[in-house]
């Protein structure tokens, strides 16, 4: 039923082999897709690969991912409005990109921060406290959080990058995604996570300061990474899923 994909842009040849089923009718409104894990091994990808191909096509309209349920293919009535172009980065992609950057940036910060730069972190932390059961404003202070680590460098090709890579986060793809997992207590754990960072720069501890960077970026994904909540067993495999040869685990 399916093949293994080739480098660039995984996440997009996945979706675009499932859609290609959907379309032909080999997978019918309402069947259900196996899970993220069964997905991964038959595409010969990781399951980051297989989430955000499974996020194109729900912003697309194909399916409906269910929490505690399943991913269930749907009966897509018209074209989705806003869909990014076909070589934007996945939110995966985003986050290991930032893993590179930031945690170089944050390493530098802590070699160059004074008193003055630790009190502006210190007041976004006070507000980021006061925002979190707001997303929009948390995710606009979270995003200050990075942009002023960055400013402690005073190099504005760093702040143009660190807020751009920032924004891409507002897609309809990493929207959709993050609407799953954000809460009140993501927000709460990534706050936590800015303190030690704030912390180990105040200590003027490189070491520390990039350690702290990269456990935050690695918990930002991890966060984005739980599971959709799909039964571990279901007898109601879909007769098309059957028919094109796929197995349940």
């Amino acid at each position: 039923m399916f093949s293994a994909v080739e480098s660039r842009r995984l996440y997009r040849q996945v979706a675009d082999q499932m859609r290609g089923l959907i379309e032909r009718g080999e997978l019918a409104p309402g069947s259900r897709l196996p899970a993220e894990r069964d997905l991964a091994q038959k595409f010969g990808v990781s399951r980051p690969t297989i989430r955000e191909a499974l996020i194109v096509l729900e912003v697309e309209g194909f399916i409906d991912i269910r929490m505690g349920s399943g991913i269930y293919v749907t009966g897509r009535q018209a074209p989705a409005p806003d869909v990014p172009p076909e070589d934007f980065e996945g939110p995966f992609e985003l986050l290991r990109a930032r893993a590179v950057v930031e945690c170089a940036i944050a390493e530098e910060a802590a070699r160059l921060a004074r008193p003055e730069h630790i009190a502006i972190l210190d007041d976004n932390l006070t507000r980021m406290a006061a925002a979190l059961e707001d997303r929009r404003l948390a995710l606009a202070i979270d995003r200050e959080f990075h942009i002023l680590i960055s400013g402690i460098i005073a190099n504005q090709t760093l702040n143009r990058f660190v807020g751009s890579i920032h924004d891409m986060r507002m897609t309809p793809y990493f929207e959709k995604l993050a609407s799953y997992f954000e809460n009140t207590e993501t927000w709460r754990a990534a706050m936590e996570e800015h303190r030690v960072i704030r912390d180990a720069i105040a200590a003027g501890d490189p070491t520390a300061a990039r350690a702290a960077m990269r456990a935050h970026l690695d918990q930002s994904q991890l966060r984005l990474s739980a599971s959709f909540g799909e039964e571990a067993a279901d007898s109601k495999v879909p007769a098309a899923w059957r028919r094109a040869g796929g197995k349940q685990h």
